[in-house]
């Protein structure tokens, strides 16, 4: 009966790693170019302006966006997330960055997500920009922004200097964070 016990805590694991290499791109591996990151964060703020009331006009409003589309996250009370994109600043890509995190603790599942730090003052856009590894909580603080129940944005409200959004999620993990989340210029 013991012998059963462990077994399945070992199936539940090898399942979700299987999930998550089934659901993790290439790129993942040898890196996107250029141009793909591009056209999936072009994919990701036209789904972000579309389904969100007042995006765009508080997109104008910013300083800089970066936004990280298909962030793959799993993990079963260890988990990690990777994920790469693109820092727009007056609508124009000015650098490449990815996102990496591990965390410890209770999660289990695995997603595909996207992630989008708005900057609202230069200062934490500069300091962002000069930082060879930014993590999210240390460096500076990011205020997640909740979508509204009509899928709006109430701008009245923000006032924090980095705003993030976690958008477009599919499949299930139980626990979002972007705490801890390390972004590194890339080159490309």
């Amino acid at each position: 009966m013991k012998k059963k016990n462990i077994l399945i805590p070992g199936l539940v694991i090898l399942m979700l790693l299987a999930v998550l290499a089934a659901c993790a791109p290439a790129r993942i591996h040898s890196g996107s170019s250029a141009k793909e990151i591009d056209l999936n964060v072009d994919a990701s703020l036209d789904r972000f302006t579309r389904d969100v009331k007042g995006a765009s006009e508080f997109l104008a409003s910013a300083k800089g966006v970066l936004i990280i589309p298909k962030v793959i996250q799993g993990g079963f009370f260890v988990g990690g997330q990777y994920g790469e994109g693109a820092l727009r600043i007056g609508g124009k890509t000015i650098d490449y960055y990815s996102l990496a995190g591990g965390s410890f603790g209770y999660q289990i599942g695995a997603q595909q997500k996207d992630i989008m730090l708005v900057f609202m003052e230069e200062e934490a856009l500069n300091k962002f920009r000069a930082s060879t590894g930014w993590q999210a909580g240390v460096d500076g603080t990011v205020a997640m922004a909740n979508i509204g129940i009509e899928g709006s944005i109430d701008t009245t409200k923000i006032k924090d200097p980095i705003v993030g959004f976690v958008f477009g999620q599919k499949g299930l993990m139980a626990g979002v964070s972007i705490s801890g989340s390390k972004f590194t210029k890339l080159t490309r």
